[in-house]
């Protein structure tokens, strides 16, 4: 008599809604309630199938638990993580199969477990399966499959393997059933949370890689340009001076918006670094870099610039880099949101115990109730006077993430339609807590 499919894969079907609860013994309850308890206090789905695997291997044969997640609405399923007790785990996360025809997608539309008695025997009546041969290879025997449902949908698959045949019966199947009732919402929440964060991680990489890409090419556009400007290939006529200094202009704002999100690519992908220095120089170090920055905008808006540092400023502690980004920022934000032909004016001071920086500008600044936008990632200050100067309001986000990190504050001041004021204040020395942009 020939084997067949039926002989060694059984669906369990699921007790009628009036039957009562399955009968599990005293020591099952413990571990169900225990699950019930403790699993939403995990901080990833590893750690949720690390501790599942070790609270329930006394009451159910398991040599190897894992998830796997329906994707691409319902037409295929990833493997996502797996815990064995041996070596090597040859069926791993990232794996993918259609659901179209299997047997997986059975158990998702019936919402009863699965249980294969005997892995090697489906494999020769289903040789086609490479998920089944994997698992061969891993050693695995026998396997139980669970839906994970939430609020009546599919969501994922939990898996409990054995290295043994036969090893799971009705019994086995219901105790599965209940823990995965007690993890579908729980997995779920934490699935979507890791897919978020995976998401943020992978637009973070293209921002900084196409921000790095396009840099280059636009200074070279801006120097070329210069070039024209300064008679070195010939006499230009007005016309066309004016159409190269629009270009120069229009070049300058697309560098500034490409820094703003190279640095703020660099700020949430884990690349700026604090990297300090116990005696920096901040008038040679930081300050005079960032005004020779800044230097074209105050030119091209006729802006006078006063700057204020005590004759004997002491040496301090600090990230020159960092911070001449972060004053940059503020700078700039001056020149460009304040009057032009106005006044700009930074004011340093060093009491002993903390660095203060304040960059005070003439402008339109903004009335009561605009102050709670500033230092958010894209927000912008909503006033007409403000809105007509383009902008990604990153500069503020920026600098209050490098002050942060620094252990020290960052403030913003203003009258409306008189003058703004942002001020920064850094520890002397730095506190040991500040290693790396928050």
């Amino acid at each position: 008599m020939s084997l067949r499919i039926t002989d060694i894969l059984h669906y369990v079907d699921l007790p009628p809604a009036d039957a009562p609860p399955p009968a599990f013994d005293t020591r099952e309850r413990a571990i169900l309630a225990a699950i019930n308890e403790k699993v939403g206090a995990q901080a990833s789905l590893e750690s949720i199938v690390d501790f599942l695997a070790s609270a329930t291997r006394d009451i159910s044969p398991c040599d190897r638990v894992s998830l796997a997640f329906v994707e691409e609405d319902g037409r295929r399923v990833r493997a996502h993580y797996a815990r064995a007790l041996y070596e090597p785990v040859l069926l791993t996360r990232g794996y993918q199969q259609d659901l179209s025809g299997s047997s997986l997608e059975h158990v998702l539309a019936r919402g009863t477990p699965r249980i294969i008695d005997d892995l090697q025997q489906y494999l020769a009546l289903q040789p086609d399966s490479a998920s089944t041969r994997l698992l061969v290879r891993e050693g695995v025997r026998s396997s139980m499959t669970c839906p994970l449902r939430v609020e009546g949908r599919a969501v994922g698959l939990l898996f409990r393997s054995a290295r043994r045949p036969r090893a799971y019966d009705a019994h086995q199947a219901a105790l599965h059933l209940a823990v995965a009732e007690r993890l579908g919402q729980t997995v779920e929440k934490t699935y979507r949370i890791e897919q978020l964060s995976e998401a943020n991680r992978a637009y973070f990489e293209l921002l900084g890689f196409a921000s790095h890409e396009l840099k280059s090419p636009l200074a070279s556009i801006i120097t070329e340009a210069n070039l024209l400007l300064d008679g070195f290939v010939g006499e230009l006529s007005k016309p066309q001076r004016d159409c190269l200094k629009r270009m120069v202009r229009r070049s300058h704002h697309l560098l500034g918006l490409v820094g703003d999100y190279l640095g703020l690519a660099r700020l949430e992908g884990g690349g700026m670094k604090l990297q300090t220095a116990p005696d920096v120089d901040f008038v040679s170090g930081v300050l005079n870099p960032a005004v020779e920055v800044v230097t074209p905008q105050i030119e091209s808006r006729d802006v006078a610039l006063e700057c204020n540092v005590p004759a004997e400023m002491p040496r301090v502690e600090l990230d020159p880099e960092l911070l001449k980004v972060a004053v940059v920022n503020l700078l700039d934000n001056a020149v460009k949101y304040g009057r032009e032909h106005g006044r700009v004016r930074i004011n340093v001071a060093h009491d002993g115990a903390r660095l203060t920086v304040i960059v005070w500008n003439e402008g339109a600044g903004w009335p009561t109730g605009q102050q709670e936008r500033l230092f958010r990632r894209f927000s912008r200050l909503q006033t007409p006077e403000l809105l007509k100067e383009k902008g990604t309001g990153l500069g503020l986000y920026t600098a209050w993430r490098i002050v942060l990190a620094h252990g020290g504050r960052i403030a913003a001041a203003s009258e409306h339609q008189h003058w703004a004021e942002f001020r920064i204040e850094i520890p002397q020395p730095l506190p040991h807590a500040a290693e790396t942009p928050p």
